[in-house]
């Protein structure tokens, strides 16, 4: 990694542009300074057309711009946030940002303005790195360093939004009058601008509105979580193809092998997979990936890309790494997909949120006490939470841009709500025998098994983004030989 000559940042432009204190180079001639200001070419993007969702995104904004009238509104993406000295995590911004224009640049902040009719919006980045002041070689986020920016007429064009310069905007903002909520926790510059113009309470209405928001999918966003979907398949069979060599590893061969899926056709992966093999299969959100792949264990993998427009999918599979479940390990997995059939069953406009994850648990009971693992009846089972020493988690969580999405909704509109077309979640019942567990008998010790997929509701019913990969015991192992030739 080469060593740029400055750490200065976005907020310093106007200031010179520091040296690097161990930096090679011990300053700037003036010659070398006027010669780099010259000799540059035109890169103006001139025909640009709307990103796919722009008018998804205004009618987004109109949403969000009846629900405040007569308010300014801010919503930023975020900073840069740094990893070490000088190195900086990979950017991702602020989903509510993000949702609302399309755009993923840090230090960008979407302000609506209030006016007569409702509101109009302007969309405040950072421009093109400055040429006269060396800022495009010299400053660590330069464009020579970290690759060009949109000009603000770019933005403009590709947001369907007017793009004013960000370095401007905290300064704007201090002398506002009015009414004025800001979604908190992703740009304190900003936030120290508004600190004596907002509260915690009109904040979090705000931020409330956001998350439900993203309740009910529209058809862009829908077509984005099936990409993400089709993308994540073909990730798990990836995988499968490579589990000798996961096995002469380690976990972390399966993790690396999905992620190269992720990165190819995606932005990332949309959370940190989970490659849990062995007994790591009951440790929920076992990401250390550190493990040893062993023939005749399962392979609990959890994982979802995320798309360029930062869709993530959410699927588990619990495969045998052999290619054949035991006896023990099919009656425990038959189980957990039997609850699933029942969650998904569940799943239909009209219906409770909460019926899914009931209907699941009903079914996981029902043989924990056939097993002779809790003393039933079932009805007593549930009515204390008994079967969750094995269950653990909820059978489900909505999904989106956040792989759990919509955390903001209030509870009787999420988990005490509804069931509505457009809505997209997660079923996914799972057994845990742990290890150590010393109430079950020592062969289910160490099993572990959930199944995940990712239900869109729909007008009559739902449909299962993932069907693609089988879930079925017996169509999980002819899928594993087939994929491995």
């Amino acid at each position: 990694m080469a060593e740029e000559l400055t750490p200065a940042t976005p907020d310093e432009s106007e200031e010179p542009i520091k040296q690097r204190k161990n930096g090679l180079y011990p300053g700037v001639s003036d010659e070398l300074a006027e010669n780099m200001k010259s000799g540059w070419a035109d890169t103006e993007l001139r025909d640009l057309e709307p990103i796919p969702q722009a008018a998804e995104t205004a009618a987004r904004r109109a949403a969000l711009s009846a629900r405040f009238p007569g308010e300014r509104l801010v919503i930023p993406a975020g900073n840069l946030k740094t990893r070490s000295n000088d190195t900086e995590y990979a950017f991702r911004a602020s989903v509510e940002y993000a949702y609302l224009t399309g755009n993923q640049t840090e230090d960008g902040v979407l302000v609506l303005e209030p006016k007569d009719d409702g509101h109009e919006a302007t969309i405040y980045l950072l421009p093109r790195s400055d040429r006269e002041n060396g800022e495009f070689w010299l400053d660590g986020q330069g464009e020579l360093w970290v690759g060009r920016r949109h000009s603000l007429t770019e933005a403009g064009k590709l947001y369907g939004i007017p793009a004013s310069d960000v370095r401007e905007l905290a300064g704007a903002l201090r002398e506002a009058t009015g009414p004025v909520r800001v979604v908190r926790g992703y740009d304190a510059g900003i936030e120290a601008a508004l600190t004596d113009k907002v509260t915690a309470e009109r904040d979090e209405e705000l931020r409330v509105f956001l998350s439900e928001a993203r309740l009910i999918k529209d058809e862009f966003e829908v077509g984005e979580l099936q990409k993400a979907v089709d993308s994540t398949v073909r990730g798990f069979e990836d995988v499968v193809k490579v589990l000798d060599k996961a096995e002469a590893t380690s976990e972390r061969y399966i993790e690396g092998t999905f992620f190269l899926r992720a990165r190819v056709e995606g932005n990332d992966v949309g959370y940190g997979t989970i490659a849990a093999a062995g007994p790591h299969a009951c440790t929920l959100h076992w990401v250390r990936n550190d493990g040893a792949v062993r023939s005749g264990e399962l392979l609990l993998l959890d994982a979802g890309v995320e798309t360029h427009t930062y869709y993530t999918a959410d699927v588990t599979r619990t495969l045998p790494i052999n290619g054949r479940f035991s006896d023990l390990q099919r009656k425990i997995y038959d189980a957990v997909y039997e609850a699933q059939e029942a969650g998904i069953a569940a799943v239909k406009p009209g219906a409770k949120y909460r019926d899914f994850h009931d209907a699941a648990q009903r079914v996981l009971a029902e043989r924990l006490v056939e097993w002779g693992l809790v003393e039933g009846p079932v009805e007593r089972v549930l009515e204390l939470g008994l079967q969750r020493r094995w269950t653990l988690h909820g059978t489900g969580h909505m999904l989106g841009m956040d792989v759990h999405d919509c955390a903001a909704a209030r509870v009787e509109t999420y988990v005490d709500g509804t069931l509505e077309p457009g809505m997209c979640l997660t079923v996914e019942p799972g057994l845990y025998f742990q290890a150590d567990d010393l109430t079950v008998p020592e062969e289910y010790r160490g099993i572990g098994v959930r199944i995940e997929d990712d239900i869109l509701v729909t007008e009559d019913g739902n449909r299962n983004l993932s069907a693609a990969l089988p879930r079925r015991s017996d169509e999980v192992e002819a899928w594993m030989a087939s994929v491995k030739g």
